[in-house]
């Protein structure tokens, strides 16, 4: 594969954002072609959005639904609000956590200049301004909105490492700009604010409800019907092998995964913090999935906190 300054793309190759990486992915975008990035919650399949071309390239590399909306990566509000119309409330998160691990779903703009398939012909958009180092440089120096989903195929196990990337597309891997493991280690809280007032977290994340209901008040009752932002599928995170949920033990051929007493044949977190069970959840899928076990079982884990993205993840992970 070409590289735009002429030089020669293996297969996932790593671009080192402390040399020429950084500027070498922001060519690569520039010319509407696909860098996986790191966020400080996974790491993304990265094209502008802008580009319908590209935009298909996200969607024919990842064998993902293009029912299936996309999040806009920007480097700040003003950005932001170029592409879709802010309230107080949204004015008001965004302050509050960005850059960060929190998505805002919001009416669009019109003639904002995002790639239809972007929003999946809906008259909403995703925008996330993400908080990892790498990244917030990376949109900074390209001037551009980024769609990146997760960078892994669709429906399979979030990547929260370079290998995770390369291992998932084979092959097809695009260049991985290398910013180490991600920290938060689990995909945003996506927020939908209604117009007339409502809200509703379309899916938990590191941001908790308690945090978003301190703002803005209690959520509006859960929807079901159309897909409005990622991780919305019934079946998604799956790790390739059936997945047993509230496990305190393991049966013949299961790969066990701990969490708190329960230790496992590895753990989530032997001292039950949430946030170490969010960072470790994709790789120890990823572990789980490459041990010679059939089959896959996984404590329990408590629903407060952070624990209702966790187990949201999981429920999902574990469908038919």
């Amino acid at each position: 594969m070409a590289g735009t300054n002429g030089d020669t793309i293996g297969a996932g190759e790593r671009f080192d954002p402390a040399g020429d990486g950084l500027a070498r992915a922001v060519a690569r975008l520039c010319a509407g072609q696909l860098v996986a990035i790191p966020t400080e919650t996974v790491y993304g399949l990265a094209a502008r959005a802008d580009s319908a071309a590209a935009v298909a390239a996200i969607y024919r590399t990842k064998g993902r639904p293009d029912f299936n909306p996309l999040i806009v990566h920007i480097a700040t509000i003003e950005q932001a609000q170029l592409l879709a119309r802010f309230d107080d409330r949204a004015v008001a998160l965004a302050q509050r956590f960005w850059p960060g691990p929190l998505t805002l779903v919001l009416s669009a703009m019109a003639g904002n200049g995002i790639a239809p398939a972007v929003t999946a012909g809906l008259g909403t958009i995703a925008l996330r301004c993400p908080a990892h180092p790498v990244a917030a440089r990376l949109l900074a120096e390209l001037g551009l909105p980024i769609a990146a989903p997760s960078a892994n195929a669709s429906n399979a196990v979030s990547p929260t490492c370079p290998d995770h990337v390369r291992n998932s597309f084979g092959p097809a891997c695009p260049p991985i700009l290398d910013g180490g493991t991600c920290a938060a280690g689990l995909e945003s809280t996506i927020v939908a604010l209604r117009e007339g007032g409502g809200w509703q977290i379309l899916r938990p994340g590191p941001v908790p409800q308690e945090q978003l209901v301190a703002i803005l008040g209690q959520p509006d009752e859960p929807s079901s019907g159309v897909i409005e932002a990622p991780g919305q599928l019934a079946r998604h995170y799956s790790p390739g092998k059936p997945v047993r949920l509230n496990a305190t033990t393991a049966r013949e051929h299961e790969f066990h995964i701990g969490f708190g007493e329960v230790a496992g044949d590895i753990t989530l977190s032997a001292s039950g913090d949430m946030a170490e069970a969010a960072a470790q959840l994709y790789a120890s899928l990823h572990r789980a999935a490459g041990a010679p076990q059939g089959r896959i079982a996984i404590a329990p884990i408590p629903q407060n906190g952070m624990g209702a993205a966790i187990n949201d993840r999981l429920r999902r992970a574990a469908a038919i």
